[in-house]
C-alpha cells in the first residue's frame, strides 16, 4: 500500500455522479409534464465544477501511470460515448425538447466523462509509474 497522499479524485467524481443522478431523477420524474429547471441547472453546474476539479486533481498525482490512464480512458470514453448516445436518443425519441433536453444532455455528457475518469484513475493509480 502506498503512503503517498493523493488528491480526492474519486470523491470528486462520485460527488459529480451523485449530483447528476439526483438532478436526472428529479427531472425525469416530471416528464412528460412541464419540468421546473432551477434545481437541475444548479445540480448540473455543481456537478460540472466537481468534474473539472477532479480532472485538474489528477494532474497533482506524483508518479502517476499516465500511459495506462490514457489507454484505459480512451477505450472507456468510446464505450461510454456509445452508451451516452443511446440514452440521449431515448430522450429525443420520447419528444423531450427545449430546456429539459439541454439539461439532460449536459447531465449525460457529465456522466460520459466522469465514469471513464473514475475507472481509468483507479487502474492507473494502482500500477507502477511508467
Amino acid at each position: 500500500m502506498s503512503a503517498r497522499r493523493e488528491p480526492p479524485v474519486l470523491a470528486l467524481g462520485v460527488g459529480a455522479l451523485v449530483l447528476i443522478l439526483i438532478g436526472t431523477i428529479y427531472q425525469v420524474s416530471h416528464l412528460p409534464r412541464s419540468v421546473p429547471l432551477t434545481l437541475p441547472w444548479i445540480l448540473v453546474i455543481a456537478s460540472g465544477v466537481l468534474l473539472l476539479t477532479a480532472y485538474a486533481s489528477v494532474r497533482l498525482v506524483e508518479g502517476f501511470a499516465w500511459s495506462r490512464f490514457l489507454t484505459v480512458g480512451r477505450w472507456l470514453i468510446l464505450v461510454y460515448g456509445v452508451l451516452a448516445g443511446l440514452i440521449e436518443y431515448t430522450f429525443i425519441r420520447n419528444h423531450t425538447r427545449g430546456g429539459p433536453l439541454l439539461v439532460l444532455t449536459l447531465s449525460i455528457a457529465i456522466f460520459w466523462l466522469t465514469v471513464p475518469l473514475l475507472i481509468s484513475y483507479t487502474v492507473a493509480r494502482n500500477v507502477p509509474e511508467d
